[in-house]
């Protein structure tokens, strides 16, 4: 059965943001628009639907990391700041985010909390993981048909390349006719210097 490991993550990120927008529960708040993911951000994020993204890659890295807890997942997505003159500085990414991503995974129940374990935190759930595992078999079923289309669109454009050199008429290079030139003009005057003797004697006689 494919997993997650058996798949690019940036890959699986994509496809499960996708297939989450279908869900109920997981929706990106009014705020989402115009907040910053971190205090060592300048600007929002660029992309419109990164709610969804954030999202998915929160629950992929419960399933591999898990039990993990907010504090753990705010250093995953936490990064330098620019502080101009002075030395950067790292600082977690926003709890905030963090939380209510886990809070709607949790209605949705692809996590739940662990308390058995020594680290305590959220876990995957079997819903969960069968979630990611389905898109992780869809990127594996699809990049075989990728692929087969990359090739059949090569081929014809290979075959329309034959057709073209068997077409095209032989071209002598410039510089083998110019060596010819010079050859038969060379041939030509040797010719000339051996009959000009033979011409001086037959006058003499």
């Amino acid at each position: 059965m494919t997993s997650i490991y058996d798949c690019d993550p940036s890959e699986l990120v994509e496809k499960t943001a996708e297939e989450m927008k279908k869900l109920s529960n997981i929706k990106a708040p009014q705020w989402a628009p115009i907040v910053k993911t971190g205090m060592h951000k300048e600007r929002p994020p660029v992309k419109n639907d990164w709610w969804y993204t954030r999202a998915a890659s929160i629950l992929r890295k419960v399933y591999a990391l898990g039990p993990i807890g907010v504090s753990k997942l705010r250093s995953h997505y936490g990064g330098k700041k620019n502080r101009g003159y002075k030395p950067e500085r790292f600082y977690k990414g926003s709890g905030s985010i963090v939380r209510k991503i886990i809070q709607q995974l949790e209605k949705e129940g692809f996590v739940k909390t662990d308390l058995k374990s020594q680290h305590k935190g959220r876990l995957i759930t079997a819903k969960g993981k069968k979630f990611l595992d389905d898109a992780a078999s869809k990127i594996a079923i699809a990049k075989p048909r990728i692929k087969e289309a990359k090739k059949e669109e090569k081929e014809p454009a290979a075959k329309e390349q034959k057709s073209h050199a068997s077409k095209a008429p032989e071209q002598k290079p410039a510089h083998d006719k110019v060596s010819k030139e010079a050859g038969e003009k060379a041939q030509a005057e040797i010719k000339s210097a051996k009959e000009k003797p033979q011409e001086k004697a037959a006058e003499a006689q």
